[in-house]
């Protein structure tokens, strides 16, 4: 495997040249976003100088070719998740948006009072409150996996949640706090033997490593476009075409119908019948452009390339007097949430900050995680294939700085 060229990815991403404080960046808050390619922001710009216009209702030539361009986005995620069919390929907001959708409409459809959740303690809120919400809409119920003490999650525990009563299981592929790399096709093929679908939330895991639709297996998985090196406000939900058909839309209004009357509404077939409204058919296109670009790289380098750099980066924030690092699962992606001392992780982090160095702070939106580790929150880095050694070392410097002055 060839090693990457980082400096020339790195031109690729005219941010990371930029000064904070009249230091230069050093953008270690992937996990929450990540930068854009130059790529990504030029398709922005070209759709709409050049083809902005509605979508799949007009007959003139910048409707046409908004829409032909708006589905090709479609099938160049299909092939990059290995999804069967574009069918499966519905464009949502976000992960959030996504497994509200899911929630919503499999509690519609699936959920009575007394059936069960299952769900980790390491979810991002995202897929905890959404089930909370048909809790106490339903009268349903969570059960939460449990993790050891290094952030792994308990495959006895969670064999032993399932009941006569299980309809789902919501899972994150990879931790946003921890970095555990959860083992998702096992834990899909443990549902699957009860009977059971699985949701799972690729936020954290499209971005760094391949996927592929047909080996997970799962019903549900999603993920979000601004954290692969695309645009905000776009994201993907993928469901296995026979679940999609079964299930309500979530919205309704323009596009998801087929036809409409004061007595009955027809709803539109797959994926139409979710995307309610005009779709973000500029975010849609530079979605795919960021998918490509990620591909050409190739997702197996990327992900070799970020291990490299979360070892590197362990290793030495360990030698930091105090440090506790959070989060030791022998399967591990590139995130790092740590504390040192007694110095408060907001503390740390804007300090960090006078240094150039962006870190996220606080409880990461996983406050039953913080909770089960008892603490209140971490400083977490994470990192991206543009990102360096030499950056790693100013941070761990930068991080021991902070801690002498305390």
């Amino acid at each position: 495997m060839t090693a990457l060229d980082v400096q020339t990815i790195r031109a690729d991403f005219p941010i990371l040249s930029h000064k904070v404080y009249d230091k230069p960046l050093i953008y270690f808050d992937n996990a929450a976003t990540t930068q854009k390619p130059k790529e990504v922001v030029e398709k922005i710009e070209s759709g709409y100088y050049n083809v902005n216009a509605n979508i799949h209702r007009g007959v003139h030539f910048l409707s046409l070719a908004a829409t032909e361009a708006h589905e090709a986005a479609r099938e160049a995620v299909r092939r990059f998740l290995n999804a069967r069919s574009t069918n499966e390929i519905i464009f949502t907001r976000g992960t959030t948006e996504s497994i509200n959708l899911i929630a919503s409409s499999f509690a519609d459809e699936c959920l009575s009072p007394g059936d069960e959740v299952i769900v980790s303690v390491m979810e991002h809120h995202s897929n905890i409150v959404p089930w909370q919400i048909q809790a106490a809409r339903k009268g349903i119920s969570l059960k939460v996996i449990p993790m050891n003490e290094k952030g792994e999650l308990r495959l006895d525990a969670y064999k032993a949640l399932f009941s006569e009563r299980t309809r789902l299981v919501a899972v994150a592929h990879v931790s946003n706090v921890l970095g555990t790399i959860n083992p998702v096709k096992e834990i899909i093929e443990i549902a699957h033997a009860h009977d059971v679908p699985v949701l799972v939330d690729g936020a954290q895991s499209v971005p760094h490593m391949a996927v592929d639709m047909q080996d997970l297996d799962a019903e549900f998985y999603v993920f979000s476009g601004h954290k692969i090196y695309g645009p905000t406000g776009i994201g993907v939900l993928y469901g296995k075409e026979d679940w999609l058909d079964r299930l309500p839309p979530y919205q309704g209004g323009g596009e998801m119908i087929a036809s409409v009357s004061f007595e009955k509404t027809v709803f539109n077939e797959l994926p139409y019948k979710f995307e309610a409204g005009t779709p973000d058919f500029i975010g849609s296109t530079a979605l795919a452009e960021a998918l490509r670009y990620v591909s050409a790289i190739g997702m197996d380098r990327i992900a070799a390339y970020e291990t490299d750099l979360l070892h590197y980066a362990t290793e030495r924030l360990a030698t930091i007097e105090g440090i506790r690092i959070f989060g030791q699962a022998v399967h591990k992606g590139a995130v790092l949430s740590f504390l040192v001392g007694k110095i408060h992780h907001y503390d740390m982090g804007m300090l960090l900050d006078r240094l150039g160095i962006a870190v996220r702070t606080g409880h990461h939106c996983a406050q039953p995680l913080m909770h089960a580790l008892g603490i209140e929150g971490t400083v977490r880095a994470s990192f991206s294939f543009y990102n360096t050694k030499e950056e790693i070392d100013q941070f761990v410097a930068g991080v021991d700085r902070v801690r002498k002055m305390f």
